[in-house]
């Protein structure tokens, strides 16, 4: 009993993370009750560790030369420093610490439009979308000069170019929003229009820019004069861009000016066929210091016109047959002068600091927008295709195989939308969080693949027939794009989410670091014993956590919310634990274990979007009619959280896999989504109502008579017909009608006087029209040779 109160009091201490004196006396205390002779072992051990000269000059220096001789801390290049720095933290940090503050995070803003974004997605968007044709952009290869000019001409270019400069000033939540709303009407559309208001030269500008570069270039980019590009990547550089062979030097021409010389081989650059300023990154070399920023100042960032001699392009990409503009681009001994380097003198060599924080915020915003729509269009294009295409006498949405992928597209598009919006809204605070971006671009990219294939397996033959009828594969064809740019999903898995995260978002492991590169004692032994107690810190809580199945956190809210934070903050515990653990196992060497990375990255990624996810429902104010979804995507969160856990047990040792991975089998954080939540979710898809309008909001609703808005009315005339057909059904099955389909028997109905001539007319109308949302197309032999032809060259 005296063993276990022992126990019980050392866990306390270290789950309040009390001070190294509290354990000391904690010790004596333990000793005397237990032997009090332990007294002359425990109060010199408590004494050598509290007294920091002692502790530094026989405990750490020993310790500080080891790690060095070994070479057990992780090198990080200058380049990597760069990455690291550039960017800020945010709640992914709470996450880190294995002690999230839950009311802070609750209490971040959740932010809405303004009511001058509001009306210009209510007007310019809706009008955009309304110009445009996305089976006419995949049958001509391009937008059509209208939405061309249309774009140019109400500055969708300059949505991020400040007023001051012509542009429209939008916040990150304003672009985001346009972006999304026109990615559901089209993949092209959304894609033409956000790269101009990505990392590239507006972006670029208005943070590193000289003012003569802003004042000539923001106000023609803003309406459209100018269209811009960003030439990165290269045939040997591409998640690794930091070793591209673009080169550049300064040399001095007749006259004696300095100029630079530049050669390059750029390629999948969007617009940049057709651009007419090019952001270029190369590496800079100046051999006689003509610059005064040494003989090789390295990656910098120029604006070059599209029409400088020496510049080839007018080729194109065809990147899975999406017809949005994208090119290689062929620099040969194009001479530009010193001035067009983004930032003047200021910013010679300081291209990659510039690339990293821009995108640090950019990840966040773009592709997490472009998914959102997708999402959207996907879950309204489901919902009413599954409930008006029927089989064996019944819609299919009801069929529990479908049920089930209808509730991963209903809950995978709440969570991106909460991620796209509280992330956008970070963005506008100020903050640059580059981990939680890595997290949004990848997820929300990933989650829509997950979505549109789930909608592909619904559609089934509707939705490999190409047409205008066809409103799904044009952005499954898309999919692999978003997948690869800005980082290949599969490198930002195994290298940024943890590995970037576990140096930056740590509370000492840069520190320390730091210290060991730059040989200070000091400041390595309060950190390195910062981090020890940190790593009891959590061991302790991790422990309590799974005794009390969380309860032992005081939530800040009830209900639903308070569930799972105390999950949440089970979670942060074990992976503050593990991620330490991981460090001291792997030292240095973790940077080469992606796999472990990519789990650890999981683990981090599922609490996130599970915080984002209970801060939207919160935030529009807990409604009733989103608690069942909240609920299935957090199950979701939790059980892939578990997954990423068991896999890191099943792999760092059989330590850890017979003794954590058996615990945590016995007593998991999270199971897998209930069968019942999940038919909830796809009834909800299905039906008319608030929930499904609100999943889908600022989804572009195009005329009557082009498909989606046919699959609406539908829809809505199933529920309308629904008495009339069940009066028929309840006829049959007394043997007042002859056995068959309710929708079949309508003349019979009427002989009968079953239903009124009103409601035969209205269910013969009803028929044709739930023929009409299940056909496809086809072609004459011509035209379909015509288009094909097309599309070939």
């Amino acid at each position: 009993m005296l063993l276990i109160l022992i126990l019980i009091a050392a866990l306390a201490i270290g789950f309040f993370g009390l001070p190294l004196a509290a354990w000391a006396g904690f010790a004596a205390i333990a000793a005397l009750l237990v032997w009090w002779p332990l007294l002359f072992i425990v109060v010199p051990v408590f004494a050598v560790f509290l007294i920091k000269d002692i502790r530094r000059k026989y405990i750490t220096s020993n310790l500080f030369n080891f790690i060095k001789k070994k070479g057990l801390v992780p090198k990080v290049s200058e380049t990597e420093e760069t990455a690291l720095r550039a960017g800020t933290n945010w709640i992914e940090t709470d996450l880190f610490s294995g002690k999230p503050d839950f009311a802070k995070i609750f209490a971040e803003p959740y932010p809405e439009l303004s009511k001058e974004e509001r009306e210009f997605m209510d007007t310019k968007v809706n009008e955009v979308c309304g110009m445009t044709s996305d089976w006419e952009i995949f049958r001509d290869r391009d937008l059509s000069p209208a939405v061309w000019e249309f774009l140019k001409k109400e500055k969708f270019f300059g949505m991020i170019i400040s007023k001051q400069y012509g542009g429209l000033g939008f916040s990150a939540l304003g672009h985001s929003s346009v972006v999304a709303k026109l990615a559901t009407r089209s993949q092209v559309l959304a894609i033409t229009t956000m790269v101009p208001n990505s990392l590239g030269p507006g972006e670029l500008l208005h943070r590193y820019g000289t003012e003569e570069q802003k004042n000539y270039y923001l106000p023609r980019l803003a309406d459209g004069r100018e269209i811009p590009c960003f030439a990165l990547t290269e045939p040997n550089a591409g998640s690794d861009a930091a070793n591209i062979s673009s080169r550049g030097e300064a040399f001095k021409d007749e006259d004696g000016k300095i100029k630079i010389k530049i050669n390059f081989e750029k390629r999948y650059i969007t617009l940049g066929a057709v651009a007419t300023v090019i952001g270029l990154a190369f590496k800079l070399s100046d051999p006689k210091n003509l610059l005064g920023h040494g003989k090789e100042p390295g990656i910098t960032c120029a604006l070059l016109p599209g029409d400088l001699p020496g510049i080839k392009r007018g080729r194109r990409h065809d990147p899975m047959g999406v017809p949005f503009v994208n090119a290689p681009l062929w620099g040969k001994d194009v001479v530009i002068e010193t001035d067009r380097v983004i930032g003047g003198d200021a910013g010679i060599g300081k291209g990659w600091l510039m690339l990293m924080e821009c995108l640090a915020v950019g990840r966040g915003i773009s592709l997490p927008s472009t998914s959102a729509g997708g999402a959207k269009l996907v879950s309204r294009v489901v919902g009413d295709y599954s409930l008006v295409r029927k089989q064996f006498g019944m819609s299919i949405g009801k069929f529990e195989a479908i049920e089930e992928a209808m509730a991963r597209i209903t809950g995978f598009t709440y969570m991106i939308e909460a991620m796209r919006k509280f992330v956008a809204g970070a963005v506008d605070r100020g903050a640059k969080p580059a981990v939680t971006n890595a997290i949004a671009k990848y997820h929300a990219t990933e989650k829509f693949r997950t979505i549109i294939n789930d909608g592909m397996d619904i559609l089934a033959g509707s939705a490999i027939i190409r047409g205008p009828r066809n409103l799904l594969a044009h952005p499954y064809m898309g999919v692999p794009v978003g997948i690869t740019v800005e980082g290949a999903n599969i490198m930002t898995r195994g290298l940024i989410q943890f590995g970037q995260g576990a140096v930056r978002c740590h509370p000492y492991s840069y520190l320390e670091i730091k210290a060991l590169m730059n040989d200070d004692l000091e400041a390595f032994d309060h950190n390195f014993w910062a981090h020890v107690g940190h790593l009891v810190r959590n061991k302790c809580r991790s422990a309590v956590f799974f005794i009390t199945r969380g309860y032992a956190h005081q939530p800040s809210q009830g209900g639903i919310v308070g569930k799972y934070e105390r999950k949440l903050a089970w979670s942060s515990a074990k992976f503050a634990f593990m991620t330490d653990v991981a460090l001291a196992l792997y030292g240095g060497g973790i940077k080469m274990k992606e796999r472990i990375n990519s789990r650890f990255g999981d683990a981090l990624s599922y609490m996130l979007m599970a915080s984002c996810t209970l801060r939207r429902y919160t935030a529009e104010g807990s409604r009733e009619e989103d608690r069942e979804c909240v609920e299935w995507v957090l199950q979701y969160c939790m059980y892939e959280t578990q997954k990423a856990f068991e896999g890191l047990y099943e792999n760092m040792g059989w330590g850890f896999k017979y003794t954590f991975g058996l615990l945590s089998r016995i007593n998991p954080i999270g199971t897998m989504p209930a069968d019942w939540l999940g038919h909830k979710l796809a009834k909800r898809l299905l039906e008319q109502g608030e929930f499904r309008d609100h999943l889908t909001a600022d989804i572009f609703m195009p005329d009557a008579k082009e498909h989606l808005s046919v699959l609406e009315k539908a829809h809505a005339t199933v529920y309308e017909m629904e008495p009339v057909l069940a009066r028929i059904k309840a006829a049959s099955k007394e043997k007042r009608l002859p056995k068959g389909k309710p929708e079949m028997l309508v003349k019979e109905a009427l002989a009968a006087e079953i239903i009124t001539k009103e409601e035969a007319e209205s269910l013969k109308k009803a028929n044709e029209l739930w023929l009409d949302a299940v056909m496809v197309d086809s072609f004459e032999i011509d035209d379909y040779l015509s288009y094909q032809m097309k599309s070939s060259k």
